[in-house]
């Protein structure tokens, strides 16, 4: 899977700073630990970064990532006791807006820390993730 070693180094961060400090915080603690763990890991990274939204070729606004890692990657965090589609569909449409070829979305607020990758299957370079996985298209 591409991306595979640079999302586990960030979920890994992710699970650091939740068995420190456990759920119950608001998201700007957890995005604030998140950042030293990063930067404990050597990754390059921009925190509440303003990224253009595109509508057909034409920037219609933007919209500030909780974390844009590597040029590569952008982190949604969350503080909420569960994860829902909404959240997912959010996270989605960053990334197919951004034009981003993948995104993290992390959940701290469970008793356990949530995290999903979400693909942009219409990105060119998730190809290969687009005919193995044409259920999820």
């Amino acid at each position: 899977m591409k991306y595979e070693e640079l999302t586990h180094k960030i979920t890994g961060c992710a699970m650091k700073v939740h068995s420190t400090l456990g759920n119950g915080f608001q998201e700007v603690i957890y995005q604030r630990a998140l950042l030293i763990e990063f930067e404990k890991q050597g990754l390059g990274f921009q925190r509440e970064m303003e990224m253009p939204i595109y509508y057909d070729d034409t920037n219609i606004g933007t919209r500030r990532v909780d974390f844009f890692v590597e040029d590569l990657i952008m982190v949604e965090l969350k503080a909420v006791i569960k994860l829902d589609d909404n959240h997912l569909n959010q996270t989605m449409n960053y990334c197919q807006a951004c034009n981003l070829p993948i995104g993290l979305l992390i959940n701290f607020g469970s008793n356990s820390l949530e995290f999903k990758r979400v693909y942009n299957v219409n990105h060119p370079m998730n190809i290969e993730y687009k005919k193995n996985n044409p259920k999820n298209v």
